[in-house]
């Protein structure tokens, strides 16, 4: 697979999504936030993933104003939070999001996590969004295989996406194989899981095999795994080097020995154990 800074997965409706975005959870003071983003979107990437949690959707819809960039070559995901769900709540959710991000539509609606009581009813919300073409495509996130299922017995369109927790120590390989039969792509959320496996000797051994950072090795890991990724940082330096993962590929060998570093292992909470 080719790929590149402007490389795009097709979503089941045929909506083309950026296969490399910037996460901007915690990204909570403004002027930093605004920098950071501007410096993201003057490099090349085209992806912004914020959520109504991270309180930041006004700052992203400022540095999407104040850059050279047209809206319409800008995808942006949001998420409606856990004590706005059920169908009427994130409607109004929805709303308030756009009013931040002062803008007409969003590129993709997600549940942020699956609330036991309300998650079928949050996502016939976002259906309905995407039929009044508010939103491109819908999904969900930190969705299990039985959570899927059960909004399928339900829906009229399935999750475009589901954003999971996924890194070498979480490969999450039997949802992902869930998931690509049932043609809902895959994006990666703490990519990196956080930093805590930066100096892990497996990876530290294959990244100076190709003169690349540990962090440059895994998100290129996420991209031949046809996974959608969205590290985060602030530091313009950091986003900079998180997109140099064009110019090398990783071995058949060497994802397979990167697969083997998975140990299920969490760096945030199970969807089916959760109380936020």
């Amino acid at each position: 697979m080719a790929l590149n800074i402007h490389s795009t997965k097709k979503l089941s409706n045929g909506i083309e999504m950026p296969r490399l975005g910037l996460g901007v959870y915690k990204m909570t003071e403004p002027d930093m936030a605004i920098q950071a983003m501007t410096a993201a979107l003057d490099y090349g990437y085209r992806h912004i993933d914020t959520a109504s949690l991270y309180a930041n959707e006004k700052e992203v819809g400022e540095a999407v104003r104040a850059s050279n960039v047209p809206r319409k070559d800008i995808f942006i995901t949001t998420k409606v939070w856990n004590t706005d769900q059920g169908y009427d709540q994130t409607l109004r959710a929805f709303e308030k999001s756009l009013k931040l991000l002062e803008m007409d539509y969003v590129d993709l609606y997600l549940t942020h996590w699956p609330i036991t009581e309300t998650f079928v009813d949050t996502y016939r919300a976002i259906e309905r969004l995407y039929d009044e073409k508010l939103i491109r495509a819908t999904g969900v996130a930190n969705h299990h295989q039985h959570h899927l299922e059960a909004i399928s017995v339900k829906a009229n369109v399935k999750p475009m996406v589901n954003q999971i927790e996924c890194h070498p120590r979480l490969t999450q390989f039997d949802l992902r194989e869930y998931c690509a039969e049932q043609e809902i792509a895959i994006t990666s959320w703490s990519p990196l899981a956080r930093g805590r496996i930066l100096e892990e000797p497996t990876l530290q051994r294959i990244s100076n095999k190709y003169g690349k950072s540990t962090a440059q090795t895994i998100i290129r890991w996420h991209l031949q795994h046809d996974l959608i990724v969205i590290p985060k940082s602030e530091n313009p330096s950091r986003i900079a080097e998180n997109m140099d993962v064009y110019d090398f590929e990783l071995s058949f060998e060497d994802m397979k020995n990167i697969d083997a570093l998975n140990l299920n292992e969490r760096t945030g909470k199970d969807p089916d154990n959760f109380s936020f």
